[in-house]
């Protein structure tokens, strides 16, 4: 992929402050690893050491943030964007100078966000409980904001299909405090996963689901992974086939053992999936030993665990040829190049 696949740069809201912080910055106690290859990328089965390279470790591009989710790759304009959470902006990392500004504030309390078809920003505004739209001239359209004469939870994370459908997860994650949003009572009965159709109707896809979460779509775009984030004891990883717009075939994908806290998730050109990881602090969960991202292969066992400093929320692929993985993680950004891409087009 040496050339972008996105038409236009984002350019909608744009707001290129003073730089926040780089790599160096807040840095504390942790420092890249000096040795190769990097032990933070650890090869749990030989099916992954062709997806470790060697000679590339673990990079923290930027921190002092609150809790950092939702990551998508601007291919056409080289940036990162995140969603800073609890500060309630969208912060954008550039590849070129290396450094974060502020791209969006407020944001919504921004959480999960993805490109369309047309390269639109396409993001889940958890604390103002919508889905939104950033159009190339800089205007945000809602897409969806209730369903059935009540609000929405609180979007969580989405995925866009190959026919330009929107699917997204509204937990009622943010309507629970006021840390991430604003504190309000859950209107819908359900904890749904939603399909925004390409001519704007929304339809509620799943309600059978606690806390769902994370959200992609595997090679050729007719299986999807959802995570159930609140399942009881452990939470889990559901498949689902894609038929006519509906989700079919419901099965189980991945069970997070020992208390595993999966979030985030996103799936490569070979449909291994590659989890935001880290403890839920339940019994046998240890936050210093699962921090970081747990890769799975499309059978579902885990082959492969990059360790970080930081509980990893959200992850996405990304870079000049869309193989360097961007992990998203309670105060920090970090990156690591590895031998695979995603399986959608940047």
């Amino acid at each position: 992929m040496t050339h972008p696949t996105r038409r236009t740069a984002l350019t909608g809201g744009l707001s290129l402050a003073a730089t926040l912080m780089t790599s160096r910055a807040f840095a504390g106690d942790w420092s890249p690893s000096l040795r190769y290859p990097d032990p933070a990328v650890e090869i749990l089965d030989p099916e992954f050491s062709k997806y470790r390279i060697f000679n590339s470790s673990v990079e923290r591009l930027a921190t002092g943030f609150g809790w950092m989710e939702g990551p998508v790759w601007v291919a056409d304009g080289r940036y990162l964007l995140v969603s800073d959470i609890p500060n309630n902006r969208l912060i954008r990392w550039d590849e070129v100078t290396g450094q974060a500004s502020t791209f969006r504030q407020p944001s919504g309390w921004s959480n999960g966000n993805a490109r369309d078809l047309e390269g639109r920003l396409i993001t889940c505004e958890g604390g103002m409980r919508r889905v939104t739209r950033t159009e190339h001239d800089g205007t945000i359209t809602v897409l969806a904001d209730s369903y059935e004469g009540k609000k929405l939870n609180s979007p969580n994370d989405l995925a866009v299909s190959a026919d330009g459908s929107v699917w997204f997860t509204d937990p009622p994650f943010q309507i629970s405090n006021y840390y991430e949003g604003e504190k309000a009572e859950q209107e819908q009965p359900h904890h749904g996963v939603y399909r925004i159709a390409p001519d704007g109707s929304l339809s509620l896809a799943l309600s059978d689901l606690q806390g769902p979460n994370g959200i992609t779509f595997a090679p050729g775009g007719t299986v999807v992974y959802i995570v159930e984030g609140r399942a009881k004891p452990d939470r889990l990883v559901w498949a689902y086939d894609l038929q006519d717009g509906t989700l079919a075939n419901k099965r189980l994908h991945i069970t997070a053992l020992t208390a595993g806290a999966l979030d985030g998730i996103a799936c490569d050109e070979d449909g291994n999936l590659w989890c935001g990881w880290g403890s839920t602090g339940g019994e046998g969960g240890n936050s210093e030993a699962q921090d970081g991202v747990m890769v799975f292969n499309p059978s579902g066992k885990p082959i492969g665990h990059i360790h970080l400093p930081e509980r990893c929320a959200n992850l996405c692929f990304g870079g000049t040829y869309g193989n360097r993985l961007f992990m998203a993680s309670s105060h920090s950004i970090y990156a690591v190049y590895v031998n695979t891409r995603s399986a959608q087009p940047l």
